[in-house]
């Protein structure tokens, strides 16, 4: 095992947030072990807390010429809370911002010595199997992983001393906010805890069930209340899960011995962290450095490529049935930030961003299974809504698709790109696998589905109301808007995408999308130089800039394939101050929350060969959003989160390749900091894949193939340009020169593939 795949730790556990995790995508556990008491948090993908009756967007499609009205006036706050006031006098339900169902802990599985040795724990988890491995102060080994082949979260307990204590099954210690019937039972050789909701609102989770099979070698188990007593235990193995009601589990069986769980997940799981390797300066320098002295380092290179690692096993962890949540599949509270669920103006799309490029596109398919799943209650949203055909996609869901989170202040039901950008991940997913039946089945109907919506929507003006999450023009009273410069550029990409995948397909009808195309607005560069966030004033509202803000929804052109209309030199540069405008307000103590507004600005920088900003945006990443246990944040040091778990590594991959259909970029954003390195399992548009890419002293060297036969303009560094015949039976090898830190394969885009009207 490489020594970069591997995490330590001696941090004192303060609560579930200090955990080391495991998950097999459908089930995960917290490991977060005191001297005093050995406790994992057992967690369930679907497990939703049915706290709130999921209300029906409300049927605000009569106010929308009011509304379009207010917004032309610059009335933009009395637009929001015109809206909410509306759905307040339809239902009661909305007279206060409506919540998700959170997604909540199972149980926690503990065992409390009768005596135990004060000191600290060290605690490991190697990335390429998911073992987590704690060592006590009294000798104590305790291990866990998740197992994917199983469907289990297998456990060891072993002590040379032999264990002497209280094994129990428990709920989370803190109070549930709704009602819910706990049964908990001990027998011989098994621990089960029954969970029922008996006032669940209409469609709610009736319940679920937690066992766990206990084995025992040497010593006595004895049933003790409702948990067992140990006694002179050598070694203890447990196999707990956890079966949501309504949700069909695999088909699968016990397993009897650890180290053979544990070897049928490593071939799973270990496949999938195996796809991609980065290697920084030659490697790791200390390979067993604790997670808390790496991070007080600083974002030396070897920590690049850990985290790197370490974000990727958050995410493929967390990919089941279902995408990762804003925690993953993982939550040990009854009341997690913004009640994780998925968040898909921002979070989500981070949290799946590095998932194609490393070489796992099949955990994609979480994502699209939920979106297809919710496919009547998109419809419903933009016919109650807007009185539009096609699908209209929440900012804020977990177990429905219905567009109910919103308020005054926070207008979410004005932020329709959704689905657009949904649909650049659909294609993406084509253009990296090349699976037509995939495309014409699955990613053709959503994208004809998305653009539906804003053949109806549009208007002469553009887009009103309009939405750029979360933040407010500098010169405007509240967050809804005209034209912002997220939806002109989702929909923008939308209709290229369409416009490709019918002819891929060889489908007719292309022609309405071109017409759409042809209605949309363009971008606008603002007083200052910048890319505008929002594409145009609001009536007498200028909507001018307000870059102290964590979102960079503006930079969407930037984060895929580049819109071709930066191809003129104004927008480009307009682009790239808008990138370092927002830099600079990350750079200060202020911004503090919402980690992924670092991925949106380093995939954007990268995208525009800006090495060092694209370093920087690592940077801050690295030094300001991990813990020592190398997991995620959502803010500085706090709020347990997966979101840059996809993002960091994303936007190391935009730094080494840059891709579109039929074009690959090398080294496109190189930094000094990074003189030599490897990277392994690149994976591109157009169905490319680099199997090697490696440079050091000046030079570099790639090897290329692609899943099916294309040809490929591959562009080095300097901007030469090679035509590339690849093929998927054989590498082709090039090797050619680079200067890491210059800005020497500039940002360019071929002006032969303008978007219609565009």
């Amino acid at each position: 095992m490489s020594a970069a795949r591997r995490v330590r730790t001696r941090q004192p556990v303060g609560d579930w947030e200090d955990a080391l995790v495991t998950g097999n995508g459908r089930q995960g556990a917290l490991v977060h072990s005191t001297a005093e008491r050995v406790r994992l948090t057992l967690c369930h993908e679907r497990l939703f807390l049915p706290v709130t009756e999921p209300l029906p967007a409300p049927a605000t499609a009569s106010l929308l010429p009011e509304l379009r009205e207010l917004l032309r006036r610059g009335r933009s706050r009395e637009a929001a809370e015109r809206i909410t006031a509306f759905a307040a006098r339809e239902h009661p339900g909305y007279a206060d911002t409506r919540w998700i169902d959170p997604l909540v802990g199972a149980a926690v599985l503990s065992f409390v010595p009768r005596g135990h040795r004060p000191g600290s724990v060290t605690r490991a988890c190697d990335l390429d199997s998911g073992l987590v491995t704690e060592e006590l102060p009294d000798g104590t080994v305790h291990r866990a992983f998740a197992s994917r082949s199983d469907d289990a979260v297998v456990v060891e307990l072993a002590s040379p001393l032999g264990l002497d204590g209280t094994l129990r099954l428990t709920a989370l210690e803190e109070a549930p906010p709704v009602p819910m019937e706990v049964v908990r039972e001990a027998g011989p050789g098994l621990l089960t805890l029954r969970a029922d909701f008996p006032e669940r609102p209409p469609g709610g989770l009736s319940g679920y069930t937690v066992t766990c099979v206990v084995r025992a070698e040497g010593g006595r188990v004895g049933a003790g209340g409702e948990g067992l007593d140990l006694r002179g235990v050598r070694r203890l193995r447990l196999v707990a899960r956890v079966r949501v009601d309504g949700f069909p589990a695999p088909e699968t069986g016990s397993p009897e011995d650890f180290t053979g769980a544990l070897e049928r997940h490593r071939a799973v799981h270990g496949d999938l962290m195996s796809r991609f390797r980065l290697e920084l300066e030659g490697g790791s320098a200390r390979p067993d450095a604790l997670g808390e002295d790496l991070l007080a380092a600083g974002p030396a290179p070897d920590l690049i490529a850990r985290l790197v690692d370490a974000g990727r096993y958050a995410i493929i962890s967390s990919c089941g049935d279902l995408p990762p949540t804003l925690q993953g599949v993982w939550s040990g509270t009854y009341d997690p930030p913004w009640r994780s669920g998925y968040t898909f103006d921002g979070n989500l799309p981070s949290a799946v961003a590095a998932l194609h490029a490393t070489g796992t596109p099949e955990l994609m398919t979480g994502l699209f299974d939920l979106l297809d799943g919710m496919a009547d209650d998109l419809a419903d949203n933009a016919r109650r809504l807007y009185g539009c055909r096609g699908i209209l996609l929440p900012a804020h869901a977990s177990t429905s698709g219905r567009h109910n989170h919103f308020g005054p202040e926070w207008c979410l039901t004005c932020w329709t790109a959704g689905a657009a950008w949904m649909s650049r991940l659909y294609w993406d997913h084509y253009s990296h696998t090349r699976d037509r039946a995939f495309l014409r089945e699955r990613a053709l109907p959503f994208l004809t589905a998305a653009a539906e919506f804003h053949e109806d929507f549009l208007t002469d003006e553009g887009f009103s109301p309009s939405y750029s999450p979360e933040n407010t023009p500098g010169d405007g009273d509240g967050q809804a808007a005209v034209n912002a410069t997220m939806d002109v550029a989702a929909v923008r990409d939308l209709v290229r995408n369409l416009l490709r995948a019918h002819r891929a397909l060889g489908v007719p009808g292309s022609r309405r999308w071109a017409r759409l195309g042809a209605r949309l607005p363009g971008y606008r560069v603002a007083p200052g130089g910048e890319l505008a966030e929002w594409a145009g004033p609001a009536g007498p509202t200028g909507q001018s800039e307000r870059h102290a803000h964590r979102h960079a929804s503006h930079l969407y052109p930037l984060w895929y394939e580049t819109d071709p209309a930066l191809a003129s030199p104004r927008l480009r540069a307009a682009a790239v101050a808008a990138v370092r405008a927002r830099l600079a307000w990350w750079r200060g103590q202020e911004s503090d929350e919402m980690a992924f507004g670092l991925v949106q600005l380093g995939l954007a920088a990268a995208n525009l060969g800006l090495a060092a900003e694209a370093h920087e945006t690592l940077s801050l990443l690295a030094t300001r959003y991990w813990r020592p246990t190398l997991v995620p944040t959502h803010n500085r040091g706090s709020l347990f989160n997966v979101d840059i778990g996809g993002g960091f590594p994303a936007v190391a991959a935009a730094m080494l390749a840059r891709s579109a259909e039929g074009r690959l970029d090398l080294l496109p954003a190189l930094p000094r900091e990074w003189a030599s390195g490897r990277v392994e399992g690149l994976r591109a548009r157009g169905g490319v894949v680099v199997d090697l890419l490696e440079w050091s002293g000046g030079r570099a060297h790639a090897r290329l193939r692609a899943v099916e036969p294309r040809e490929t303009v591959v562009v080095l560094p300097g901007g030469e340009r090679r035509k590339a015949a690849l093929v998927p039976e054989r590498t082709l090898s090039l090797q050619f020169t680079v200067v890491a830190g210059e800005e020497s394969n500039r940002f360019e885009i071929s002006r032969a593939t303008p978007l219609a009207g565009g």
